[in-house]
C-alpha cells in the first residue's frame, strides 16, 4: 500500500519529468560493483534530482524477497543459472565470466588466460559455502594439488584488500576487473569457467516514475552489452 501511494505521489509530481524522489534498488555484492556503478553514473547524469538508494542482499532469494515485499522497487542479482521468480518481471542484463585476481609480482600475469591447474600451490581467498564463487574455489582445491583456502570472508568488499596485501588470490566475477586493476591488482581470465547470470527483477506494476526510468536505463545497457558481444 505504501509503495502504491509513493507511485501515485511521484506520478503526480513528475508528469513533466523526474523532479526529485528516490529509486530503491536491492543488490548483491558483485552486481553492486558492476553494472550498478555504470547504471547509477548514467542515471544521475540524466536525472540529477533523483536519489538512488541501494540495500544490500547476499543471495538471489534475498533480492527477490526485498522486491516482492515492497522494501525495494528493483533488485539486481547474480546467480549460477537464470532466475524465474513467480510474480516478478526479470530483465537479463549480462553474463559475467569469473577471473582470477592477484597481487602484482606473483606468478599470475595480467590478462593472460590461465587454467585451474595453473593455481597449484596458490593460497585462495573464498566466500562462504553456498555461492557460485565458492563452488568454483572448491572445485579448484578438490584435486589435492596443494592449493588451499587460507581465509573465508562474509563481506566481498574484504576480498580485494586481502588480495592486495598478499594474503592470497581470489576468484571473482569479471565485474571486479576494472576496480581491481585501478587498485594495482592483476586480473587473469580463467578457462574453463562458469558465468554469473546478472538480472534485474521488478514487480510488473506500481513502479514509481523514477524506478521505471532506472529499469528502462538498465534495459538499454543490457541491449548495448548484448550487441557488443
Amino acid at each position: 500500500m505504501l509503495r502504491d501511494l509513493d507511485a501515485v505521489r511521484d506520478t503526480a509530481t513528475a508528469l513533466a519529468g523526474l523532479r526529485g524522489g528516490t529509486v530503491e534498488v536491492a543488490t548483491m555484492p558483485s552486481p553492486g560493483i558492476e553494472p550498478l556503478s555504470t547504471l547509477i553514473h548514467r542515471f544521475t547524469e540524466l536525472h540529477p534530482s533523483v536519489t538512488v538508494s541501494t540495500q544490500a542482499a547476499f543471495t538471489p532469494d534475498e533480492v527477490v524477497s526485498l522486491v516482492r515485499n515492497g522494501a525495494c522497487e528493483l533488485g539486481l542479482l547474480g546467480s549460477s543459472a537464470p532466475v524465474h521468480p513467480s510474480g516478478l518481471d526479470v530483465l537479463h542484463v549480462e553474463d559475467q565470466p569469473f577471473v582470477v585476481v592477484a597481487a602484482p609480482g606473483g606468478g599470475i600475469e595480467d590478462d593472460v588466460t590461465i587454467r585451474p591447474g595453473d593455481l597449484v600451490g596458490q593460497k585462495l581467498i573464498a566466500s562462504r559455502t553456498g555461492s557460485l564463487m565458492r563452488s568454483i574455489v572448491d572445485d579448484i582445491t578438490a584435486g589435492g594439488t596443494g592449493t588451499e583456502i587460507v581465509t573465508v570472508v562474509d563481506h566481498r568488499t574484504s576480498i580485494l584488500p586481502l588480495v592486495l596485501t598478499g594474503v592470497g588470490v581470489a576468484v571473482l566475477p569479471s565485474s571486479w576487473t576494472r576496480l581491481a586493476r585501478r587498485c594495482g591488482a592483476v586480473v587473469a581470465p580463467i578457462e574453463p569457467t562458469a558465468h554469473l547470470h546478472v538480472a534485474m527483477v521488478s514487480l510488473p506494476a506500481h513502479l514509481t516514475p523514477a524506478a521505471r526510468a532506472f529499469l528502462a536505463l538498465t534495459g538499454s545497457l543490457a541491449e548495448r552489452r548484448s550487441r557488443a558481444g
